[in-house]
């Protein structure tokens, strides 16, 4: 994790460099660069990803670390002379450090989220027009303005969300080691093992991985706006089939859904602001292993409970250019009321659309 964190800030110094290069040369020289990131390929998504995801980090990396100093300098007492009630207290107080520490996360995340957004509904209308042949303007709609607002906004619920988790997660591992009676240098170097944990060594992963669903689901989102301005009324599933694709993405391959039915979900998820809310509405998908059978089952578990969405009958994985065999348990219009008509369809999903013309 540490090395794939590494490499993607590298990537991440590499291609600012490149910018300000290219930059100069239009200014200098009169050249147009082309700059739009290229989402059509594994390659370009996974460029993509990584450098979302190192500007994430950087962007909040200080305040992670802010939210352990300020945490254990609260909790820097010698807890042998006091009470349950004051030690109930100062993990409340370690807390609130925290969380004031970390407040300012959601603003510092506003800007690459939005400067994200642009860049991924430009390089998805640019491939509907190149890749696609689809007959639609260079410049965005209102459609996909809506898009880059929606995105912004409801990715910074996300992480406001996250970072209070991860402070009352902080909490309860402070209160229960405070509870075994560790001599004072212990606790100390406990209590900071805990705040990292927390608040700084899940960083990397979960920065990739809201980067990766951030622009695949600005991707399907945009896709379905060219889609519309094409009037095309259906498109196609179209998963990675490498070795390293889900039997999910598998099982989804291929399948045919409306575009009037996935802007109606848009329109409903637009309006929702709780981060729970939308997770139900688009909820991903799942893998469980049946007791009775020994099969893996794949469903979805939003608002309505779970539902099985179908039965792996041959598994493909590992295997390149094999979707493999799958029983379905649901109809496609059923897949469709539980929120499954675009990608992404779990962490760090791949899987794209294309048009049915």
């Amino acid at each position: 994790m540490c090395g794939t964190s590494a490499s993607a800030d590298r990537l991440l110094v590499v291609h600012e460099a490149r910018v300000a290069a290219d930059e100069l040369v239009e200014r200098c020289l009169g050249l147009p660069v082309a700059k739009a990131m290229n989402l059509a390929t594994r390659a370009g998504f996974d460029r993509a990803v990584a450098l979302l995801a190192a500007r994430l980090r950087r962007a909040t990396g200080r305040a992670d670390a802010n939210a352990v100093r300020e945490a254990i300098a609260v909790l820097d007492v010698d807890w042998s002379r006091t009470t349950a009630a004051e030690r109930r207290r100062m993990v409340a107080e370690a807390m609130s450090a925290a969380g004031r520490a970390t407040a300012l996360v959601p603003a510092r995340i506003a800007a690459p989220f939005n400067n994200a957004a642009q860049e991924v509904v430009a390089a998805t209308r640019a491939e509907a027009r190149r890749g696609q042949r689809l007959a639609i303007g260079a410049e965005f709609n209102a459609l996909d303005q809506r898009v880059v607002a929606h995105m912004t906004r409801s990715q910074g619920n996300f992480v406001r969300d996250e970072y209070g988790r991860r402070i009352e997660g902080f909490g309860r591992i402070v209160a229960a080691g405070l509870e075994e009676g560790l001599g004072r240098d212990d606790i100390a170097a406990g209590l900071e093992r805990a705040a990292r944990a927390a608040l700084v060594d899940r960083a990397p992963f979960y920065w990739e991985t809201v980067a990766s669903a951030f622009i695949a689901q600005g991707r399907s989102y945009a896709q379905m706006s060219s889609y519309a301005e094409a009037a095309i009324r259906q498109y196609r599933i179209e998963a990675v089939l490498d070795e390293q694709t889900t039997n999910i993405c598998r099982y989804l391959h291929g399948k045919t859904f409306s575009v009037a039915d996935a802007l109606r979900r848009f329109d409903r998820i637009e309006q929702l602001e709780d981060p729970e809310a939308i997770k139900q509405a688009m909820p991903w998908v799942r893998e469980a292993r049946d007791p009775d059978t020994g099969r893996t089952r794949l469903y979805v578990d939003g608002g309505a409970g779970r539902t099985d969405l179908a039965e792996v009958a041959r598994s493909a994985l590992g295997i390149r250019d094999d979707r493999g065999d799958f029983r379905a348990l649901a109809s496609d219009s059923a897949l469709n009321e539980v929120g499954i008509g675009f990608p992404p369809y779990h962490g760090l999903c791949r899987t794209t659309t294309i048009a049915v013309l």
